[in-house]
């Protein structure tokens, strides 16, 4: 199976920049993952709603993609929430597991506001990411936790309290670096000191605080990135999760978009 990955939220932000329901472009988008050559995609779970899940499906096997992990988010902070995040995440894992799923990735949901958690709230996270992490396991599936900026705000207090506060051998980490560096945080630093733990990459650029509309040299420096992969000897699944702003200067079609981030990934990371 490759390495190299689409992430689906890209097909979320061009149905909302073209002011038309997802549902009325599936066909469309998925067609364009094969045509810019990619075999794996990572859908989140609002793809697998009541309204689309069965199209979804149908699409995926149609253009003969597989899934080696699924996106589900959810609240982690609160045991009740986790309980239901947890079911969820069984539950759109097993509509997977014929596209070869092997992961759920999952970001714990932040508070209102981005409010700050609280010690016991981080407690409560991290027991429940161990809880989910055994859960998914016994069904066959690696937990990779996620992370947004919220996380790494006060020296990465969150985001290191998961580090330090879960089973390596139940949860593993999926580390987004654009965000990272959004949050004023060295990508590079972040790989090194997760290290081991590190079995996804989601990868973007920008230029200053514009995302690119491919992936492509910008200000995240990937040429280190790959060497700090080979250093330390890992081969996480790298997915390409490309996220317009209003900003975003877009000069050529999403599939051909898609196309160049999949030429350049191979390149850097030498697929």
């Amino acid at each position: 199976m490759s390495r190299l990955s689409l992430e689906g939220y890209i097909w979320q932000n061009y149905a909302s920049r073209e002011k038309k329901p997802l549902a009325d472009l599936l066909e469309e988008l998925f067609a364009g993952a094969p045509y810019a050559g990619f075999q794996n995609i990572e859908l989140n779970d609002s793809f697998f709603t009541p309204a689309v899940k069965d199209r979804v499906i149908a699409l995926t096997r149609s253009n003969q993609l597989l899934m080696p992990s699924v996106y589900v988010g959810g609240t982690m902070h609160e045991a009740e929430l986790a309980d239901k995040t947890i079911a969820r995440a069984l539950e759109v894992g097993a509509l997977c597991k014929e596209f070869r799923c092997e992961a759920i990735v999952h970001n714990p949901n932040t508070k209102p506001s981005q409010g700050r958690k609280t010690d016991s709230e981080l407690r409560v996270q991290a027991e429940s990411l161990n809880r989910m992490g055994r859960s998914l396991a016994e069904h066959g599936f690696q937990l990779r936790v996620h992370h947004h900026t919220a996380a790494l705000v006060e020296d990465q207090r969150e985001w290191r309290h998961i580090l330090r506060n879960t089973d390596p051998k139940y949860v593993t980490l999926c580390l987004d670096l654009e965000h990272a560096q959004h949050g004023g945080v060295d990508p590079n630093a972040l790989l090194r000191e997760a290290g081991a733990r590190v079995t996804e990459v989601h990868l973007r650029n920008k230029k200053k605080e514009t995302p690119l509309e491919a992936f492509e040299d910008g200000d995240i420096d990937h040429h280190e990135i790959a060497a700090t992969l080979n250093q330390l000897k890992l081969k996480p699944l790298l997915v390409i999760e490309l996220a317009y702003h209003s900003d975003t200067v877009v000069t050529r079609s999403l599939r051909d978009d898609l196309r160049v981030s999949r030429i350049y990934a191979e390149r850097i990371f030498g697929l």
